[in-house]
């Protein structure tokens, strides 16, 4: 009896000594975003697939530990700071205002920021390239004058524009100012409508009916969050509706010209593969996100009652979808 506990307790030992071991060889990152939204969402399944090509897969020698901040800025300081008391070894940023958090919280952990518009005039990181800091990452600054330019193409004849942002996000006003000064260069007019949380966003839209002759979104997290109501809005209003992320064209939008988020955390995904594999992350450079694209959805046209040229848009976008809402170029 006596020999068969001490196998048992041999075995115990042995299982826990075991159990201590893998935990110790598994990777552990931390990963937050202001806002689940398609975007954002894809930058975060963009890095998973990154790190599995190289090896570093989850579940088998990597956890993520996700957290969402749900559109309040405080809690991004919250969780920043809980990443760093449970000294995981990368943490994923995603979007300005965690990038920001993380930075002003962590100096040892290294940190890779996806999905941030300005990482310098925010503060993340000193300047792009080498930051011989803890973070470096992928920035995904946008084209807004292209973007203004191509959708007034589009729409030729629409000389007022509205959109709708949250002023309190420092990540969407350069996008605004851009905005702004692209349509006045354009002799047209931009309405702004102003909100601070996701349940503002439908009254936004309502104000900008009988003011706008169409609304062009950029880059506002809070916005895009409950795009849903900017789309029904639009479409019983028959007011044309354009984005800046590609993501939101199938959600409803007319068009977008812009970058493919998936596409933005696979990049950051490999940055973070260097690091996790030796490197020192102010070594390894932080960049801008590119290749633009042109997605144009029939469907959303149709019934927003925007009169443009069928053909013309079909042959410039590089993702179609038609009047029935079928998916007819692209992948």
């Amino acid at each position: 009896m006596r020999k068969t506990c001490l196998a048992l307790s041999f075995l115990v030992v042995l299982g826990l000594f075991f159990a201590s071991l893998v935990s110790a060889q598994m990777i552990r990152i931390g990963e937050h975003q202001i806002v689940s939204h398609p975007a954002l969402d894809d930058d975060s399944k963009g890095f998973a697939a990154a790190l599995a090509e190289e090896g570093f897969i989850e579940g088998k020698n990597v956890t993520f530990n996700r957290q969402n901040a749900q559109g309040d800025q405080a809690n991004c300081a919250l969780i920043a700071r809980k990443f760093e008391d449970d000294k995981v070894d990368l943490i994923h940023a995603i979007s300005t205002p965690n990038a920001q958090a993380t930075a002003k919280i962590t100096k040892t952990i290294p940190v890779v920021f996806s999905s941030v518009t300005d990482p310098v005039a925010t503060g993340i990181v000193p300047k792009m390239g080498n930051t011989g800091t803890n973070i470096t990452g992928v920035s995904d600054r946008w084209p807004i004058e292209l973007q203004c330019r191509k959708y007034a193409e589009i729409l030729p004849n629409v000389k007022t524009w509205g959109t709708i942002y949250n002023p309190g996000d420092v990540n969407v006003t350069f996008h605004i100012k851009e905005m702004k000064e692209a349509v006045e260069k354009m002799g047209g007019k931009l309405v702004e409508a102003h909100v601070s949380t996701s349940a503002e966003v439908m009254q936004a839209a309502q104000s900008l009916v009988g003011r706008v002759e169409a609304i062009h979104v950029s880059s506002d997290n809070t916005t895009v969050s409950a795009f849903e109501s900017v789309v029904k809005v639009c479409n019983d209003n028959k007011i044309p509706l354009f984005v800046g992320d590609t993501g939101s064209v199938p959600r409803g939008a007319i068009a977008a010209y812009g970058l493919d988020y998936y596409l933005i955390g696979y990049t950051a995904g490999k940055k973070a593969a260097r690091i996790l594999k030796g490197e020192k992350p102010g070594q390894v450079p932080a960049g801008m996100a590119d290749g633009y694209s042109l997605w144009i959805n029939l469907k959303a046209a149709q019934l927003q009652g925007a009169k443009i040229d069928k053909a013309k848009v079909a042959q410039a976008a590089d993702k179609l979808w038609d009047e029935q809402g079928n998916l007819v170029k692209g992948k």
